[in-house]
């Protein structure tokens, strides 16, 4: 079975797709009412959602016909983000995924780099492939164009696709349809980047709701409440996620953040410590990497921000 709507407070009545598979992807046939019983668990993961969107589950019936779901099949990954209210616990935004793609802007709204980063940091742990989708191409003035296209240099340059799009006129479109066909994707990003504008486009059934931008401060208003995956007529599956205003990093070891950013990884190899933090020692391959403009800025910035999330208060604000 695979869950195609993810709401998952505690009691609350969900559905799931009994599914069978072709070529290791789930094929729905039906829908089956289920429950998650409060005491239910994962091991080693304290989520605020214990079963996820895109999670493999087997279920019981119980003698009035209530269904209860009893094992979570394992994750092959997943994206995590920590939960903006409570710092201790992580929330799962999606698992079994074949890819990820983070749909952005650079106005209307502004998605910041750090933002962007601190999720390519999380696909980078969990193992998930990640896209970068810039949308609004036909909003942008000249420079707000520019800019565009140094993101879309910087991101390419480390390794990630980046696609140019304007969901409104339809350019960019295409080269998306190919690269989702017969997989697994998860639709991520800011509230008003899009996301739901682009989900119609995809999957026309699915009627998502839309917005304007809020005129006080150029930003998104949530019209998606909770995950639902929805399939195309191809055979793919798209994951539509509510919009994230923040994204907290969750299980990441200091020494290791640094093996999450891909530029970094590669020079860090020249560093004369191997435990090098790459903040202050002496010897640092990366720190220089820095001052010869070989790694950018913005990119060293986040990933400071990354190794400071250590500092739980934080996230209590």
């Amino acid at each position: 079975m695979v869950l195609p709507e993810g709401k998952c407070l505690r009691e609350e009545s969900l559905r799931f797709a009994q599914a069978g598979f072709d070529d290791g992807h789930p094929v729905a046939d039906s829908l089956v009412p289920c429950k998650v019983k409060g005491n239910f668990r994962l091991k080693g993961i304290r989520t605020t959602n214990p079963v996820a969107v895109g999670d493999v589950v087997n279920y019981e019936m119980n003698r009035e016909g209530f269904a209860f779901i009893n094992r979570i099949e394992t994750r092959r990954n997943y994206i995590i983000r920590r939960s903006s209210n409570l710092s201790k616990q992580a929330h799962i935004l999606a698992s079994n995924l074949d890819q990820v793609m983070l749909i952005l802007t650079v106005a209307h709204p502004a998605t910041a780099t750090t933002f962007i980063d601190r999720f390519l940091a999380t696909a980078e742990a969990y193992r998930v492939p990640a896209v970068l989708v810039i949308n609004k191409m036909d909003l942008y003035t000249d420079d707000e164009q520019r800019y565009a296209a140094d993101l879309a240099y910087l991101y390419r340059y480390i390794g990630y696709p980046v696609h140019l799009i304007s969901v409104k006129t339809g350019e960019g479109l295409p080269g998306l349809h190919d690269l989702l066909h017969g997989k697994t994707t998860l639709l991520a990003g800011n509230s008003g980047v899009g996301k739901s504008t682009l989900l119609n486009s995809l999957v026309p059934y699915a009627n998502a709701r839309t917005a304007e931008l809020s005129d006080t401060h150029d930003q998104g208003m949530h019209t998606t409440t909770f995950s639902e995956m929805y399939e195309m007529s191809d055979g793919a599956y798209l994951i539509d996620t509510p919009g994230i205003r923040g994204f907290g990093t969750i299980e990441f070891e200091k020494e290791t953040v640094g093996h999450y950013f891909p530029e970094i990884f590669r020079i860090s190899a020249e560093c004369r410590f191997g435990n090098c933090t790459h903040t202050h020692e002496p010897g640092c391959a990366v720190l220089a990497a820095l001052k010869e403009h070989r790694i950018s800025q913005s990119r060293y910035d986040s990933y400071l921000s990354i190794l400071d999330d250590e500092d739980e208060g934080k996230y209590r604000e």
